[in-house]
């Protein structure tokens, strides 16, 4: 899934210290909307805003595959919920079992990955094949687990099960069960194709953790090659077979490859090996029988280098210099100007990019879509468009709100046209006013076919696009003026791409040789052409102005480059009207082994609409399914540092989180019970923690040791409101937050309080709590340790108002200022903030920064600063065997000054000088994809002038 957000960006920066924060912010949908219910023997499908006829589409088709989507998995689904998301414009499905239940995200993708198949339709598959795979962890270890931990023994059972397995063993579903899963996809693959014919053999270590210099292909496509591997050499249940001797007992290192090999007689490493040298040597057949390479020219790029680079989408702005993407490991994605002769040229930064492929430049001005998040309501998320004059850098913003999910300028860049997608699952293309936004015409489209990358002819007047209808898919001509369409291709299995009308030609990708190249067709005669042909892939055809030269980018495995060729139509060579794609590796052979590997296609070929039983529909009241346990007896606390037994509980739109639990204090040996809520189904979060507990400990009073057994309650009870107000290449957000505290004791005998923190006898704590917080930072590449720009600010007051029980005051401020080092990816941070206190009765946790290597005191008056530089050593692939794998050392040179001052009569006065370093290393244990990082920090205190050495962990200290 794309993340638009950190998911931790305001907990991060912003998280006060009250306990009834440690309930994550989920994202919501706005409370207006009414929502709806349709069951089947199977499946409850949730869904709002007038999207019925798709949710009774995706109820049927569920039903449908429910048997044969996992019947090589030998499991029966429980029943479970799916909710339609409609409100958001990102394309996406997850499957999760905490709580357990499925999301499709009903905005259809624009790119290549969409295939031929209808959006919901793939999703059904390939997502109800992730339902099958968690229910196979139901038996063995997962069995007796349930009971102690709910659902979540689902995840705990399959911890040592590989990402890899379940992405590519669901993209190999989908490849078998549809006409155009992403198996049958050379886009797909292309990476990896590159990879090994370039000679870039990596390591199964490499291949499975990822690299910060290499382009590694994710585990889609790393596991779609592994898992079909052995389901057409071992049969294709062969992966229920492992699954089965893993759940047995999991809890060891290398079990999931110890069933592999218990199974097959292979180990995982063999597996990866033998795929990949199947794959190459098939692939390394179909290129020889390809036609001569077509010569092209480079433009003068940059950014060609040892680290992983892309120049892509080129679009010409005069005959000579075209616009393109420039991406990789070590830059957030920019638009530069690229030319024959000239230097690189960076034009702008955009923001949280929709669908690159969609730059289109004409009239002096480019246009794109972007993602725009609504501030408080994460399920919401448009996609406007975003304009740029090219000369003057002036951006437009243009759809305020809009679901524009693509869009092209005219030739006179005065008008757009433009993908529409309404949140009732209904494909619109529209005209509009550059200038204004205005909406000047909306196509009709009874058959809601869905309208792909649309461009302008050269004449101004008609459209060109790619259209899937449930046939597959062909490219139309369209003119708005008079209401007609022309197909210019029959309509068919080809997975056609990025049409660029030329003169009486219309120029396309299509995969039909089974390598993504350029493709032509005479919208007079319909003859096709075969325009290019490149080793890996020619994507994005662009013409230049005077018609004489042809841009696209040519893939790489160092990344893709813009290049160009002459546009001459004498060299193209005729070729036949293709009617399907050559399939990709094992396709034809998945298929053929699944029970349902003919039926499925053929049902998902059709409408469902009309055909299909319509299943009963029924409101849904999320408040009445604010409660919804599935966690329970041994279950983590919310904020992740304590085991409890207790239970969890998440409703399926995530408007309330619970948790009620039984703790244990192992240090004092005593037990308490916790209860938290809250509800984020409106504008402001509401949150409430109560706490009752008991307390075992001694103090030394004059002399002499008094222990003594307590009890304490604590309750807390306050809103925040959460802001995400990201609108471009930086991340922002701004939380406020207000919080009531009330701690009363009962039966304590200590002859004097414990400690200021705490509460006594008679003397409770009623305290109000207010912060406000704010963060705008650049964000940062793959190989990026800190921001380079960006400044953070949190202001904190915490009071006494009531006049009853302990009086104490605390304001503080605190800001950081991020800049950019010496060199690239490295970070400055400056940091100051000051503490104000009257903590005669009482002591608040502090809301500065105390210096590092220091234990808190906790002064009247607290002034703090720091300096940081943070610098990547180096970036590394060392490995050492099975267990490690090390991607990056990095460290932080550190200066941090305080100086705190007492006035309660004293008037003492202390000055911290400390310096120090962080050592820490980014790192893979036991082939896990999640990294860690981890290392050792060591401070000079200059006030004792001793060395301090501390461990630690996620750069926070053990």
């Amino acid at each position: 899934m794309r993340r638009l957000l950190l998911p931790g960006l305001l907990s991060l920066f912003f998280a006060a210290p009250a306990r009834a924060q440690s309930l994550p912010v989920l994202p919501q949908n706005p409370p207006e909307l009414r929502w709806r219910e349709v069951r089947t023997p199977h499946f409850r499908v949730l869904y709002a805003g007038g999207i019925d006829s798709a949710a009774q589409r995706t109820a049927a088709r569920l039903e449908q595959l429910h048997g044969p989507d996992v019947a090589t998995l030998g499991v029966n689904p429980r029943p479970i919920a799916v909710v339609m998301q409609n409100q958001t414009t990102v394309s996406n499905g997850f499957v999760t079992f905490l709580p357990r239940h499925a999301e499709f995200f009903t905005t259809p993708q624009q790119g290549f990955g969409l295939g031929t198949v209808d959006w919901l339709d793939g999703l059904a598959v390939h997502e109800f094949r992730h339902v099958g795979q968690f229910e196979k962890a139901r038996q063995g270890v997962g069995r007796v687990l349930g009971p102690l931990f709910g659902d979540g023994a689902l995840g705990i059972a399959a911890v040592g099960v590989p990402q890899w397995f379940f992405e590519g063993d669901a993209v190999g579903t989908e490849t078998a069960l549809t006409r155009s899963g992403r198996g049958r996809i050379p886009n797909f693959n292309v990476g990896l194709r590159a990879n090994l014919h370039s000679g870039f053999n990596y390591s199964y270590q490499k291949a499975v953790n990822g690299s910060l210099v290499d382009n590694v292909p994710d585990w889609y496509v790393l596991g779609y090659f592994m898992t079909s591997y052995l389901k057409t050499h071992y049969g294709p249940d062969v992966w229920a077979k492992v699954l089965d001797k893993y759940y047995r007992f999991p809890f060891y290192p290398f079990s999931f490859s110890n069933g592999i090999r218990r199974t097959t007689g292979l180990r995982v490493e063999q597996v990866y090996e033998r795929s990949m040298a199947e794959i190459d040597s098939l692939w390394w057949v179909q290129q020889r029988e390809q036609p001569t390479t077509t010569a092209v020219r480079e433009l003068k790029q940059t950014g060609v280098g040892k680290i992983f680079t892309q120049y892509q989408y080129p679009q010409y702005v005069n005959d000579s210099t075209v616009l393109a993407l420039k991406t990789g490991l070590a830059i957030i994605p920019r638009f530069v100007l690229l030319s024959r002769h000239g230097a690189e040229q960076t034009v702008f930064t955009p923001g949280q990019l929709n669908i690159p492929e969609m730059l289109s430049a004409s009239g002096g001005r480019a246009v794109w879509p972007e993602f725009q998040q609504n501030a408080r309501w994460g399920q919401r998320i448009a996609s406007e468009l975003k304009m740029l004059d090219v000369k003057t850098g002036r951006l437009t913003r243009i759809g305020k709100g809009q679901r524009y999910s693509a869009a092209a300028l005219s030739p006179d860049g005065l008008r757009l046209v433009a993908v529409r997608e309404g949140a009732d699952y209904h494909h619109t293309l529209v005209m509009l006013d550059a200038q204004t936004g205005a909406e000047i015409q909306a196509l009709p489209n009874p058959a809601n076919n869905l309208y792909i990358q649309p461009r302008w002819h050269p004449d101004g007047r008609r459209l060109v696009a790619v259209t899937l209808s449930p046939a597959g898919k062909t490219i139309t001509v369209l003119d708005p003026s008079v209401g007609t369409s022309k197909a210019l291709l029959p309509v068919a299995n080809l997975n056609l791409a990025n049409p660029q009308p030329w003169r009486d030609f219309v120029l396309y990708n299509s995969a039909q040789s089974g390598i993504d190249n350029i493709y032509a067709v005479s919208a007079r005669t319909g003859q096709t052409y075969r325009v290019t042909n490149r080793p890996f892939g020619a994507y994005q055809a662009a013409v230049s102005p005077d018609g004489r030269t042809l841009a696209f980018h040519d893939y790489r495995a160092t990344g893709a480059r813009v290049v160009e060729m002459p546009l001459d139509t004498t060299a193209w060579v005729p070729v036949p009207t293709a009617t399907a794609d050559i399939p990709g590796p094992y396709a034809a052979a998945l298929t053929a082994q699944e029970p349902a590997g003919k039926l499925v296609p053929r049902l998902l070929a059709a409408r469902p609409d009309s055909a299909a039983p319509r299943y009963g529909v029924r409101r849904y009241w999320p408040l009445a399914h604010a409660f919804n346990l599935f966690s329970y007896g041994v279950v983590q606390s919310p904020s992740g540092n304590t085991v409890s037994v207790g239970l969890r509980s998440q409703d399926l739109l995530n408007t309330t989180q619970a948790f009620a639990g039984l703790g244990y204090d192992q240090v004092e040996r005593t037990f308490n019970v916790t209860g938290a809520l809250s509800y984020q189904g409106r504008f402001p979060v509401l949150d409430a923690d109560v706490t009752y507990g008991g307390r075992d400990a001694a103090i030394l009073y004059r002399g002499a040791f008094y222990r003594d057994q307590w009890q304490y309650a604590r309750l807390t009870a306050g809103l925040r409101l959460p802001l995400n107000l990201t609108h471009s290449k930086f991340l922002e957000a701004l939380s406020l937050g207000t919080y009531f505290l009330h701690e009363q004791v009962y039966g304590y005998d200590l002859p004097a309080r414990l400690r200021y923190t705490d509460a006594g006898a008679n003397t409770p704590l009623n305290a109000l709590q207010t912060t406000l917080s704010y963060v705008r930072q650049r964000k940062a590449p793959a190989r990026g340790i800190a921001p380079t720009l960006g400044y953070t600010f949190l202001g904190t007051w915490r009071t006494t108002p009531f006049g009853a029980g302990l009086e104490a005051r605390q304001w503080a401020a605190q800001g950081s200022v991020f800049l950019p080092g010496l060199w690239r990816h490295h970070a400055i941070r400056v940091r100051a903030g000051y503490q104000w206190q009257d903590q005669m009765q009482y002591q608040f946790a502090p809301a500065v920064s105390f210096p590092r290597g220091e234990g808190y005191t906790s002064f009247d008056r607290l002034g703090v600063s720091s300096v940081d530089y943070f610098l990547p050593l180096c970036y590394t692939h060392w490995e050492l065997g099975r267990l490690l794998y090390v991607q990056r050392l990095r460290a932080t040179v550190f200066g941090d000054f305080a100086q705190g001052n007492d006035v309660r009569g004293t008037a003492a006065q202390l000055n911290y000088r400390n310096v120090g370093a962080d050592l820490l290393v980014l790192f893979n244990v036991l082939r896990l994809r999640t990294p860690i990082e981890a290392g050792v920090r060591a401070v000079y205190r200059g006030a004792v002038g001793t060395w301090t050495v501390e461990p630690l962990a996620f750069s926070i200290r053990l």
